[in-house]
């Protein structure tokens, strides 16, 4: 299957690996800045590849190359959407890297367009495939942990100046979004799709209260009432000193009681339940080791959207649930700027809404 990555900035090299290890057949890349190409393929052990085209200009990598099937989208936020659409409409099956967008309008735009020319589209949420994490949907699944009372995420991690420093576009309300949107919109997934993702009201606070040299927040917190009665929390932030502390899961049910931690969603930290197994002891103490925060997941999301297209299927995680993730982060965004609940499904809303959001702080 024929591939080529749109954007090849920090998160570039889990895509190229994971098209690599799906033996994809990696006809270019492109990138505004050259360098970034060079560097990435280099790291990639791929700059001898003299069969890997080079553009700065993605529309002239597809004009040129009119045989690819399959494109990721690494590029800034504020660029996912209106890539994606174009890529859609030649007819290419797109993954497109978190958020999906940066407004309902244009998610819904990107779920219309999947449909209409009959291309599957994935959003890169690749923590769902963590062992752990699939580990603890097929708990869930089973009904193991009975009626769901509450669930939280906690993502605690650090970003300073320098993170900010590598790029001109991070902490804007155009292209990036806060800490809720960039860093923690993974377990902020996790937790809508454990939680059944029907939510009734949102209640959220954000505030700045670092990274003064940003637009958006460096902290939020949310409370979320779902439509089957179970509560749940989100703490967010990049305010954590001196390093990432954890990215961690909690579901709480009546008849068991699971703590996904680690980094980044990757160990089984607490697995309790009132049907005890064999398999169990197994899994209790459960470490997926990761090289970086991103964990091991896209080579298993690139997997997946491969067979999708062959098989004529929905991805894993689709564009609906790309949307859902967006929608969240948008509503506690909301909820945050006027100071009371907010009721979903939201009708529509962009992270411009909130330019100038923290102007006073």
């Amino acid at each position: 299957m024929k591939y080529a990555l749109i954007g090849c900035g920090r998160i570039a090299v889990n895509h190229i690996s994971a098209a690599v290890n799906n033996k994809l057949n990696i006809i270019a890349v492109c990138d505004v800045i050259e360098s970034k190409m060079e560097a990435l393929l280099t790291k990639s052990k791929l700059n001898k590849d003299i069969s890997i085209k080079k553009y700065t200009d993605y529309k002239q990598m597809l004009s040129e190359n009119n045989d690819i099937e399959l494109i990721s989208i690494a590029t800034e936020s504020g660029l996912h959407a209106e890539i994606a659409l174009y890529c859609i409409e030649q007819n290419i099956n797109v993954i497109i890297e978190k958020p999906m967008a940066m407004s309902i309008a244009d998610a819904d735009r990107i779920i219309a367009a999947a449909e209409k020319h009959n291309v599957k589209v994935a959003a890169c949420h690749q923590n769902r495939f963590n062992i752990a994490i699939q580990k603890m949907r097929q708990a869930l699944e089973a009904g193991r942990l009975g009626k769901i009372s509450h669930g939280s995420i906690h993502v605690r991690w650090n970003r300073d100046k320098s993170y900010y420093d590598q790029a001109s576009w991070r902490g804007t309300w155009a292209q990036d979004g806060g800490a809720l949107m960039n860093q923690c919109i993974h377990g902020i997934d996790l937790l809508r799709w454990m939680m059944n993702d029907e939510i009734v009201e949102v209640y959220g606070k954000t505030k700045q209260q670092f990274h003064h040299y940003l637009e958006a927040e460096d902290l939020g917190m949310a409370v979320i009432t779902f439509k089957n009665g179970a509560i749940g929390t989100i703490e967010g932030t990049t305010n954590v000193y001196p390093k990432n502390l954890e990215e961690t899961l909690y579901l709480f049910g009546a008849k068991g009681t699971v703590k996904i931690g680690g980094t980044s969603t990757n160990n089984i930290d607490v697995w309790d339940f009132a049907d005890e197994n064999d398999a169990d002891s197994e899994n209790k103490g459960l470490q997926e080791a990761t090289s970086n925060v991103y964990g091991n997941g896209h080579t298993s999301l690139f997997a997946d959207m491969i067979e999708a297209i062959k098989k004529d299927r929905k991805p894993y995680v689709d564009e609906l649930a790309g949307k859902n993730a967006l929608e969240l982060v948008l509503a506690i965004y909301k909820s945050a700027a006027e100071g009371k609940p907010v009721q979903l499904p939201l009708k529509k809303c962009s992270t411009l809404d909130f330019s100038g959001r923290f102007d006073n702080e």
